[in-house]
């Protein structure tokens, strides 16, 4: 463990605050964590819980694995258990045009005939970039207009052909979701999944509890904080609000707006809640005698949908300024990633131990995370880290090396 942090677990809150101020990673050449949480956990249950750190600095409240923080792109996975509840109730098609359920066409415009899945969608084989943006659309605003925008579409390569990751994807499969059942994104995965687990989590705060988003772990980068910094209360708004800066949920539109859920990162959810998710995916859709998914439907999760050949695909995210090397992502199914594929130049192994994993990573706003399964052996774990706005690369994988010895437990 980090000599630093191993240190600061031992300080009182007033004392960690001070180490903070004293010794702030913001002036080294790498960030050191502001908090770290990792819970290994097997089919039963957590076998292994490690916190360090604070989830707010400006009050010295020391972090613990119930609090809830940003899980950034952790949330897709999530998101794609919803959808396959919805597939298995027959209300979605992962193959079928989504600009049927969506009442506007959606296309490439360099490829016009080639139809738009919730497959491609969920397995970033699109077509789809970033290039438009994907989380300024207001409440009141309709996500249709960034796909107008040519920049939202690889013009190079077709629908299904290569693998770009593509966060602009996400607001439109809740927006299918929406239209679908004609229920609010983040009310709907409250009854799809995180009521049915028991999960004290929420797509933005609105859905929350408030003595849950009192919990909130702040997020920070560039040693100021980015997200949730809301001393302890409940926000009055919790999502992106209107062009007027109103927040009228009564005034929400099924399929217009989804973005300001976060449905592509914006989930709020504890390290232990989380690792539930995790134990779902090892039980085939089972997790303490609650079942939500059908083994079909996990397996088809996993996939693959695709897997790199050496020319099609990025295997990185364009505006992911820490994970800077290719070979990131090599695998990948519906929103779930697998580790240690052995492919030629490929760096996505930061356990080090070639064993396949499953799950998914997380970074934005200064976090650093994972869910990683090894389905064979019947484990996984959950971390993250925050405050990691200068992380050292790793040494053995395109992960970072705060994600590595995360990963390994070190």
């Amino acid at each position: 463990m980090n000599p630093f942090l191993r240190r600061l677990a031992r300080l009182p809150h007033l004392a960690c605050l001070v180490l903070l101020a004293a010794t702030p990673a913001f002036a080294d050449e790498y960030s050191t964590p502001v908090a770290t949480v990792r819970v290994a956990f097997d089919r039963n249950g957590a076998t292994d819980v490690r916190v360090t750190g604070l989830a707010d600095p400006s009050t010295g409240r020391a972090v613990t694995a119930d609090d809830p923080v940003r899980i950034a792109s952790i949330s897709k996975l999530v998101l794609a258990i919803g959808v396959m509840r919805l597939v298995e109730a027959g209300t979605l098609n992962l193959d079928a045009d989504v600009s049927k359920t969506l009442g506007y066409p959606v296309r490439n415009p360099a490829f016009p005939d080639t139809p738009i899945t919730l497959r491609l969608l969920l397995s970033h084989t699109s077509s789809l970039t970033d290039g438009a943006g994907y989380w300024q659309v207001p409440f009141d605003g309709h996500f249709k207009d960034l796909l107008d925008d040519p920049k939202a579409w690889d013009a190079a390569n077709a629908p299904g052909a290569y693998w770009r990751y593509a966060n602009a994807g996400f607001p439109l499969i809740a927006g299918v979701m929406e239209r679908a059942t004609g229920e609010r994104f983040d009310l709907l995965m409250q009854r799809l999944v995180l009521a049915p687990l028991g999960l004290r989590a929420c797509y933005g705060w609105p859905s929350c509890d408030a003595a849950t988003a009192a919990r909130a772990i702040v997020l920070y980068a560039d040693g100021k904080p980015q997200v949730d910094d809301h001393q302890g209360r409940k926000p009055a708004c919790g999502i992106t609000k209107a062009r007027d800066g109103s927040c009228d949920l009564s005034q929400w539109r099924a399929g217009t707006s989804s973005n300001v859920f976060g449905p592509q990162g914006g989930l709020r959810i504890s390290a232990n809640d989380l690792s539930k998710i995790g134990r779902l995916l090892l039980g085939d859709g089972e997790v303490d005698g609650v079942r939500l998914l059908t083994p079909a439907s996990v397996a088809a999760m996993i996939g693959p949908e695709w897997s790199f050949d050496g020319r099609n695909g990025l295997t990185r995210e364009e505006d992911d300024p820490v994970r800077a090397r290719g070979g990131f992502t090599c695998r990948y199914g519906l929103a779930v990633h697998t580790l240690a594929t052995g492919l030629p130049g490929c760096g996505d192994d930061p356990f080090g131990d070639g064993i396949p994993r499953v799950g998914h990573s997380g970074n934005a706003y200064g976090l650093l995370a994972g869910l990683w399964l090894d389905r064979k052996a019947g484990t996984g774990v959950v971390y993250f880290a925050t405050g990691n706005d200068k992380p050292g690369p790793g040494t053995h994988s395109s992960f970072s090396a705060i994600e590595e010895t995360l990963a390994r437990g070190e």
